[in-house]
């Protein structure tokens, strides 16, 4: 039940964004998406420290002077396969104002699908790190686990947000729009079970696939989410938002860890 609640969280993120569509009219208050952005990258760069690349690097301790091996290799893989995915996935910037209902809606349609295809290594990344716990890993905690998840629930309510307003700007229903965005971050519980029930593939070389994940959420903090937050005024908000999400998650792993 746990592991179940851990690889929802990130979906329920999604969701709750979605719902925005509901009780705003417009879009989500710029300081508090940059502050929930700022928060995120926060909670995402201290895990993907302490929860997935020092567990990697102990897992590896029986190499010696090389135990770094696995946590560069995989991390490096990760990095890349994300740089890989956004050659093929064009940053997509909507601007409401300035657009007809036509490209709005054409604009979203594919943010849909880049924003889905973004969600996969992140749900593949949650369910590596509960197929660790599950079986036992050294350095591997439920909290650390959860708060891995929380971080990209947290990411999850903007993208959410900024995929089911536009729709609705663009002339689909509330409910529409709400289920079009909800269905965005659907793959990820489903990337994360799929992971965790090729867990006796995944145990052997978890060291490269944890910190696989830990790539891909480090390109995804650089890429998308701290240039999304310090873009306009009040980026200090932004980082305000990092600074506490960073120790959130640093206190987590020393209290519950």
């Amino acid at each position: 039940m746990e592991m179940l609640i851990g690889i929802l969280i990130p979906f329920i993120g999604t969701v709750a964004g979605s719902a925005c569509v509901y009780f705003m009219k417009n879009k989500l208050n710029q300081l508090i998406q940059k502050l929930l952005l700022g928060f995120a990258s926060g909670v995402m760069i201290a895990a993907s420290i302490w929860s997935l690349l020092i567990p990697a690097m102990d897992m590896s301790e029986n190499m010696g002077d090389f135990a770094f091996v696995p946590a560069a290799v995989g991390f490096l893989l990760g990095i890349a396969f994300l740089l890989l995915l956004d050659r093929n996935i064009p940053h997509i910037h909507l601007d409401n104002e300035k657009e007809g209902p036509k490209s709005q809606l054409k604009k979203s349609t594919m943010l849909v699908l880049a924003v889905t295809l973004h969600n996969i290594p992140e749900g593949m990344a949650v369910g590596v790190i509960f197929a660790g716990l599950a079986s036992g890993s050294q350095g591997i905690t439920y909290a650390g686990a959860l708060a891995l998840a929380i971080g990209i629930a947290i990411q999850n309510f903007p993208e959410g947000a900024i995929i089911s307003m536009p729709l609705k700007s663009s002339g689909l229903s509330k409910n529409k729009s709400f289920i079009y965005g909800m269905l965005s971050g659907i793959v990820e519980p489903i990337g994360a079970g799929i992971t965790i029930l090729m867990s006796s593939f995944v145990v052997p070389i978890l060291p490269y696939l944890l910190s696989f994940a830990a790539g891909a959420m480090v390109y995804v903090v650089i890429e998308e989410l701290i240039p999304e937050s310090s873009q306009g005024h009040h980026s200090n908000i932004a980082t305000i938002g990092f600074a506490i999400g960073f120790v959130v998650m640093m206190i987590l792993d020393v209290v519950l860890g």
